[in-house]
């Protein structure tokens, strides 16, 4: 009987609600970092997916990749993974999420040559708490009716899941491969060690300005050309230039038409809206 196929299934279907703008549009090594996990995966399996849910097919990032769409189910990767285990039910799929910039293939080449097809999955073990590491993982085809069960009992939780089932643990080469970056501030501690030359490379961006703003800068909108990192710094940046008389803390912002994060990362192309109070209000 012939060996079942190794699919590669990257996670990108998450909203990003911590980081305030899509965690596979980042760019640590001069790409998205979707692209970037999508051609480590590709290289060390013989088909690749993008794990995506139904509202995110037709956009500009992920339309371009080969897609499977998320069942309907409890929510979160573990929907991701059931959807490729019933698109493919003869493979077995190793799993990435597209949030770890640090992952290399070196690390994927260790984990594969440690694997072992009789347990349900092979994974590492966290180099933080010892525990699985569900979201860079082998799960073999018997893990497809062992996840159905799972799920069917209420489990929701893929690391809970590995924690229950036999599972073959690995220990990573590099002990921060595994690091995945949730957070604004995580980005910016990332950057500084995968892309520092880069750091504080101009962007261009827009920005548009309402009410009292628009007024004090003489313009409805202005492309700008800005080394700024973030909106803070970048609302810091057009004050030296313009005679705001808003303080931060009074104003909201907005990026690419939904309110954003002063912290969170601008990348190229960016529209950016800074948003003062309502009058009267």
């Amino acid at each position: 009987m012939s060996e079942p196929a190794l699919c590669g299934l990257v996670l990108a279907g998450g909203r990003s609600s911590r980081m305030h703008r899509d965690k596979a549009a980042l760019a640590y090594h001069g790409r998205s970092q979707l692209a970037a996990t999508f051609e480590l995966l590709e290289s060390v399996v013989e088909r690749c997916y993008v794990s995506v849910r139904a509202d995110q097919t037709d956009e500009p990032l992920r339309k371009g990749f080969a897609q499977i769409v998320d069942v309907e189910g409890p929510g979160g990767p573990i929907n991701g993974i059931l959807a490729a285990q019933q698109h493919h039910p003869q493979a077995a799929w190793l799993v990435l999420a597209c949030d770890l910039p640090f992952l290399d293939r070196a690390s994927l080449v260790h984990l594969l040559a440690e694997r072992d097809r009789s347990r349900v999955a092979t994974t590492f073990r966290s180099s933080h708490d010892g525990l699985p590491e569900p979201l860079c993982a082998v799960y073999e085809t018997t893990a497809a009716k062992a996840l159905q069960r799972f799920v069917a009992g209420g489990g929701r939780c893929p690391r809970k899941f590995l924690l229950t089932h036999e599972v073959m643990l690995v220990e990573p080469l590099v002990p921060t491969a595994l690091d995945n970056i949730n957070s604004a501030q995580e980005y910016w501690q990332a950057m500084e060690t995968l892309s520092p030359d880069t750091r504080n490379a101009p962007r261009t961006l827009t920005v548009q300005y309402f009410a009292l703003l628009r007024e004090q800068a003489g313009c409805s909108a202005e492309t700008v050309r800005s080394t700024a990192r973030t909106p803070a710094e970048l609302y810091a940046e057009l004050a030296s230039r313009h005679p705001f008389s808003l303080s931060q803390d009074m104003l909201k912002v907005a990026i690419n038409a939904e309110f954003g994060d002063w912290a969170q990362p601008l990348a190229e192309g960016d529209t950016v809206v800074f948003i003062p109070p309502v009058a009267g209000g």
